[in-house]
Formats: structure tokens, C-alpha cells, sequence
């Protein structure tokens, strides 16, 4: 058990350092000129999306259940982000508190979402909760589409379906399907940087702590767990929630770096893709998520001429890479190859 606490721990800060050295190294790219404007672009997007990875990989990794909305909980970051960051110009002139309050502010309203379908959905297991997560991202979807926010001297004016607001030379902030036409950039990769350092600080100290073997123990096996008093709602819940506001903050940290933020944007398709990173990576391996999340959304700018199919590619990568997996005559391949090289060493 110590020697396994060890491997666990040094992988931890491993991950810790390559975190740091990407970020030192990036950095001194693009102040030397190194960079094109267009690897700079996507520097803050990689990090929203490697926060992504590493928040579902708590709940599919982690946890061992499959969610397919955690695109819904991103775009609940990202548009009520978005909205306090723009209600808070005048108050808050300066740009870096504001994208902090913002981006807690996401991750608060995505924790309320995942309480609000957490609460009756996750007595479900399997494919009965990945539909019923999948409607939520549609739900919330068709919210946001629907949804007109404006701020004027009065404060915040909210009108759903229609337009019907009435405001005293203010400015809209949310203008339904159109999202959020205006948007201000504030978001800075090392807001990302940073983002990423907390959230793999709370994943990591939460496996390691008692609440975290706990909800190890429910997805190894749930009846073993309930049998001697873990209490599967409260501790899924948890990781669950947990998942939902790290998600939230990516949202804010993604939508603020973007011009336009639209409802179609975090769709299905934004789900499956995380969902993507996560496989690739290796379920449970925060490393391996940040890794895929990375190369995975840098590669589509460096190969524009194949973007149209991205999707197809990463279907096929991922059925290969599940085939794999679940193949035993490849897995016991690898497992001899890596006992062979422990007993060397």
C-alpha cells in the first residue's frame, strides 16, 4: 500500500511539474516571437478544454459513470460568465479581478445545475444515466437560446422567448439565439494556467482523501460499498457536483476568450469530444487527459485542410483505442512488456 501511495504521489507531482514546464515553455515562445498569432489564439481554448478532461475524468474515470452533458454545464459557465463579467465593467474596472469573480461565478451556477440533475438522476447507472445527461445538455441548450439578458443604470433585465425588454439606453448582454454578440475578451492563458493548477490540486487531494476511496470503492463495486455504509448517493453527488463547477469555470475561462459566445457551441458534439480526450487519455489518468486535451484541440489548426473530418477521425480513434483496450490478447502484450521491464529495473 505504501509503495503504491508513493507511485501515486510522484505521479501527482509529475504531472504538477509538466504542467509548469508547458506553461514556462509556452510563455517564453511567445514573448520571443516563436509563436504564430494563431497557436497564440488557441492557447487559453487548450486550457479550458484540458480543465474539461479533467473534470469528466473525475466523473467517468473517477467515479465510473458515463456523463454526455458535460457540455451543459460548460456553456452554463460560459454564458453566466460572460453576463457578470459584462454587468461588472463599470464596477470592476479591472480586468483580472473581473474574469476571477467571473469564472466563480460560472463554477457556482454549473454546481447548482449538477445539485438540480444530480439529485433525482444519479440513482441511475450506465446507458439510463448517459441519455437522461444527454437530454440535460439539450435542455440547457434550448434555455440559452431562448434567453435575452440586457444591464442598464437599473441593473439586470432578464426576458425568456422573447425580447421584451425595456431598457434606458443600457446593453445587451444575452440576445437569444445570437448568444452573446459582444463579448469582451479578458480570459489570459495564465488565468488558464492557473486553472489548471487548482483543479488538479482538488482532484488530486480529493482521491486521496477518505471521500475520495469512497467513491473509488462505489465504482468498483457498488453493492460491496453500500454493504458496509457508504452512502452511494451522497458521495456520487459529490464527485458529481464537484465535475460540474470545475466544467463551469473552464466554460467561463473558454467563453471569455472568445468574441461571440453561442448556444450551438457546447452541443453534443463538444461533449463527446472531452469525452474523446478522456478515453484517450486513459480513464482515471489526469496526465493522459491533459495530453490528449491539448494535442487534440492544437492539431485541427495545424491541419485546417483535414477539419471538415475532425469528427470522423476522432470516432475512429476511438473505437480503435476501446477495441484495444478490451482486447485481451493486447492487454496481456502490454502487461508483459511492462512486467519485463519492472523486473530489469
Amino acid at each position: 500500500m505504501k509503495k503504491l501511495n508513493f507511485k501515486s504521489s510522484l505521479d501527482n507531482w509529475l504531472t504538477y511539474a509538466g504542467v509548469i514546464i508547458a506553461f514556462v515553455v509556452l510563455q517564453l515562445l511567445a514573448s520571443a516571437g516563436g509563436m504564430s498569432s494563431a497557436l497564440k489564439g488557441q492557447l487559453v481554448p487548450v486550457c479550458a478544454y484540458i480543465v474539461m478532461a479533467l473534470s469528466l475524468n473525475l466523473t467517468v474515470g473517477v467515479l465510473g459513470e458515463l456523463s454526455l452533458g458535460h457540455a451543459g454545464f460548460m456553456s452554463v459557465g460560459a454564458f453566466s460568465g460572460a453576463v457578470t463579467a459584462a454587468a461588472l465593467a463599470s464596477a470592476v474596472p479591472s480586468a483580472g479581478l473581473r474574469l476571477m469573480i467571473a469564472m466563480i461565478v460560472g463554477a457556482v451556477f454549473a454546481a447548482l445545475a449538477g445539485v438540480l440533475i444530480g439529485v433525482p438522476v444519479l440513482r441511475l447507472n450506465g446507458d439510463y444515466l448517459a441519455i437522461v445527461t444527454l437530454a440535460f445538455g439539450e435542455i440547457i441548450k434550448s434555455i440559452v437560446t431562448n434567453l435575452y439578458i440586457g444591464v442598464d443604470a437599473n441593473g439586470l433585465h432578464i426576458s425568456f422567448l422573447k425580447n421584451t425588454l425595456q431598457m434606458e439606453g443600457g446593453k445587451m448582454i444575452m440576445n437569444g439565439p445570437m448568444g452573446v454578440p459582444a463579448n469582451t475578451k479578458i480570459a489570459t492563458f495564465l488565468a488558464g494556467f492557473i486553472l489548471i493548477m487548482i483543479t488538479l490540486v482538488i482532484i488530486f487531494n480529493l482521491v486521496k482523501s477518505r471521500s475520495g476511496r469512497a467513491i473509488m470503492a462505489l465504482r468498483d463495486n457498488r453493492i460491496a460499498a453500500e454493504s458496509v455504509g457508504i452512502n452511494v448517493t451522497k458521495y456520487k453527488l459529490m464527485a458529481f457536483v464537484i465535475s460540474a463547477a470545475l466544467a463551469g469555470a473552464a466554460g467561463s475561462l473558454f467563453g471569455l476568450s472568445q468574441n461571440t459566445i453561442v448556444a450551438t457551441k457546447f452541443d453534443f458534439n463538444t461533449s463527446i469530444l472531452v469525452l474523446v480526450f478522456v478515453v484517450l487519455g486513459g480513464l482515471g489518468r489526469m496526465w493522459g487527459s491533459i495530453i490528449a486535451a491539448a494535442a487534440l484541440t492544437i492539431l485541427p489548426e495545424l491541419l485546417r485542410e483535414f477539419s471538415e473530418y475532425r469528427m470522423l477521425i476522432y470516432a475512429i480513434v476511438l473505437i480503435l483505442v476501446m477495441l484495444a483496450t478490451n482486447n485481451p490478447t493486447i492487454k496481456g502484450f502490454f502487461a508483459k512488456i511492462f512486467k519485463r521491464k519492472g523486473a530489469e529495473e
